[in-house]
């Protein structure tokens, strides 16, 4: 089948406007990860699990914008937050959203936000899977972000930096079989990485895991 310039020309432009309309629904992922970056750290996630040992939250999946109650069998209160997204992956995949809250509370301590936006990354990492975050009600709000392709999920990760460094050593990753050869590549790609984002990140950024005691260190 043939196509005319004109209607290819109309194809590409509705295009355009499809991926400018996806990005705008994904803008509050954006501004939610700006407002919290840098992202944090597998060392922060450990030392703030340290401090609060028995940290646990209500959740409860809900169909896309159709929130009802915290208390339907898709329910899960005062829950570990990676035992549940573990025991309760399949409701994600069904295109539910999963809302967050303190224990007992119905809202959700803004200082939590990083430590669950950093949790739910690490969890997804593994099996490419980009989410959407937003706040509603004082709540988390996390789904699967469905329209997002390859380089989209590229960006969503090197937001999280301390995950996107990683290699999966299952898989060809190109890495050398010569250990000191393969130190060498593994040391240029961390630079490289660690290069870009000081560039987007100034200051913020802490290389790689290997940084200070941040949740004590003085502002």
């Amino acid at each position: 089948m043939n196509f005319s310039n004109q209607e290819l020309t109309i194809a590409e432009d509705k295009n355009k406007e499809k991926k400018k309309f996806e990005k705008i629904m994904n803008q509050e992922t954006r501004e939610l990860i700006v407002k919290h970056s840098p992202m944090w750290t597998n060392k922060q996630i450990w030392e703030f699990e340290q401090i609060n040992e028995d940290l646990t939250f209500d959740t409860v999946y809900a169909k896309n914008n159709n929130f009802e109650s915290w208390k339907t069998k898709l329910a899960n209160p005062d829950s570990n937050i990676r035992d549940v997204i573990v025991r309760t992956f399949d409701d994600f995949l069904d295109g539910n959203e999963l809302w967050i809250s303190d224990k007992g509370q119905g809202i959700l301590d803004s200082n939590h936000i990083p430590y669950l936006m950093a949790v739910m990354a690490d969890i997804m990492i593994e099996e490419e899977i980009c989410l959407n975050f937003r706040i509603e009600n004082d709540c988390l709000v996390v789904s699967i972000d469905e329209k997002a392709d390859v380089i989209d999920c590229k960006e969503f990760f090197e937001e999280f930096y301390h995950l996107a460094t990683g290699f999966n050593f299952d898989t060809n990753t190109g890495i050398p079989d010569d250990e000191t050869e393969a130190e060498i590549y593994l040391t240029r790609l961390q630079e490289e990485f660690d290069d870009k984002m000081k560039k987007n990140l100034g200051d913020k950024y802490l290389p790689g895991n290997n940084d200070p005691d941040t949740l004590n260190a003085e502002e």
